[in-house]
């Protein structure tokens, strides 16, 4: 699945567009985004990822071959407080589909939990959005194995529309968030896992392995709680991996996280075409059971 976090932030229009169409041509056909891509940018507002998006689409005229995902109720900077009322999801849908230049969104997400507003009152929102065809299905994120557990029994009693997938943070440095209950929550009711930061921000690639080339990296922040003694582990497993089978570092961290119980996507941002060609194989690259358990004792947290 395409992150499309870049979009409009390190990967200007004429590079976006470059690796969505290597993408699609590539046999790959799930994107992901958010109302709220790429906010943080300077310069930037909002909606600068679904506005390239919707643009490409258009001038390619691409809509019936992708599937789009996208999500509302996200608050930069303060993530911890989402906003999933009727009124913001009815707006917000609107704004992102004339983004987006669709008639429809295939996957609609909550991006962050909001414990004010009550759970009927966002599914009847989305009920009502299906019905208009303007969504297709709704997933979530952010959300805790309690919240999706009260979310799907909240559908279930009241006839309305449930979360289908989960959208969490999970590689192979980063672990703790999935693994445990709420992995088994998602695998108990039957909801599908898209992972975000599939490769760490760009860690389990092997580019970074300096302090200075983590300081050039748009993710410094992020990336320097990596270069640890288990980062260094974690990154030396790969290449014992990798190496045999002549695959890049990437793609062998990818296809780990493919192979992991209740995983159902892996969400990669590239910045180019180039990144993009590093880890295309992995869709198709299958480890070992031997391979899978050096790679997760590398990682244990």
């Amino acid at each position: 699945m395409l992150g499309g976090n870049v979009f409009g932030w390190t990967a200007d229009r004429e590079a976006s567009f470059a690796i969505l169409d290597a993408f699609l041509d590539a046999g790959y056909n799930a994107i992901d985004t958010a109302d709220v891509y790429s906010c943080w940018a300077p310069g930037n507002v909002g909606g600068e990822s679904e506005t390239v998006i919707g643009e490409w689409l258009h001038s390619r005229r691409a809509r019936s071959q992708v599937v789009i995902a996208t999500k509302i109720g996200g608050v930069f900077p303060d993530w911890s407080k989402g906003n999933l009322s009727r009124t913001h999801i009815i707006q917000g849908v609107e704004a992102s589909l004339n983004r987006l230049q669709t008639d429809y969104i295939d996957l609609y997400q909550s991006h962050v939990d909001d414990p004010v507003t009550p759970l009927d009152e966002t599914l009847e929102a989305f009920d009502r959005l299906i019905g208009a065809g303007k969504i297709r299905t709704i997933g979530a994120s952010y959300y805790s194995p309690a919240r999706l557990g009260d979310a799907i029994g909240t559908s279930a009693r009241q006839n309305l529309p449930r979360y289908e997938c989960m959208q969490t943070k999970y590689n192979l440095m980063d672990r703790n968030e999935f693994e445990g209950s709420l992995r088994d929550a998602c695998v108990d009711l039957g909801v599908g896992v898209t992972c975000m930061t599939s490769l760490a921000k760009g860690f389990l690639t092997g580019k970074y392995r300096s302090a200075d080339e983590i300081a050039k990296s748009a993710w410094a922040s992020n990336l320097q709680r990596y270069a640890t003694e288990r980062g260094a582990r974690v990154l030396a497993a790969l290449h014992d991996v990798a190496g045999p089978r002549q695959a890049g570092l990437g793609e062998v961290a990818l296809a780990w996280l493919m192979a992991q119980p209740g995983v159902t996507a892996a969400i990669v941002a590239v910045d180019d075409v180039a990144q993009l060609r590093e880890i295309i194989g992995a869709g198709s690259l299958q480890l070992s059971a031997d391979e899978l358990a050096l790679l997760t004792d590398a990682g244990a947290p």
